[in-house]
């Protein structure tokens, strides 16, 4: 019997298994992408109800992550528990894309040396940073 079949009736029925192993929810979408479902008396997402039912508890403080970055999908085999800032990490935001960036917009090599973190957890180029102090006191 497939994994799926251990699921509530009223999400079993909203779910197309995709040829990539994705389980599609079908029902309502979150305007974020994420389906929704009633269950015991409130609407949950999809795919956090489907980890805790087929795998388990989410420990507290983590988050789900669809590794297929699917936000529709909610099989419990492409999702995983991690901290928000892995789960951010890994995403397609402003901060993952400029996480992996290993060089400023005028070319400079984010090294340890070269590179300011602010308070904030944002990088900047300290070549630039200096450069554009002595244009501004200038």
């Amino acid at each position: 019997m497939p994994i799926v079949d251990h699921l509530p009736t009223n999400m079993r029925n909203k779910i197309r298994v995709a040829e990539n192993d994705c389980w599609e929810w079908t029902g309502a979408i979150q305007s974020r992408g994420y389906g929704c479902v009633g269950y015991s008396g409130k609407t949950t997402l999809t795919h956090r109800l489907s980890y805790e039912l087929l795998v388990g508890p989410i420990p507290e403080g983590l988050h789900i992550d669809h590794l297929c970055r699917n936000r529709a999908c909610c099989n419990p085999g492409h999702l995983e528990a991690v901290i928000q800032g892995v789960n951010t990490l890994r995403g397609v935001s402003f901060s993952a894309i400029n996480a992996t960036k290993t060089h400023c917009r005028h070319g400079h090599e984010y090294t340890a040396d070269n590179t300011y973190t602010d308070k904030r957890g944002s990088r900047s180029c300290r070549t630039c940073r200096t450069a554009s102090h002595r244009k501004s006191a200038a």
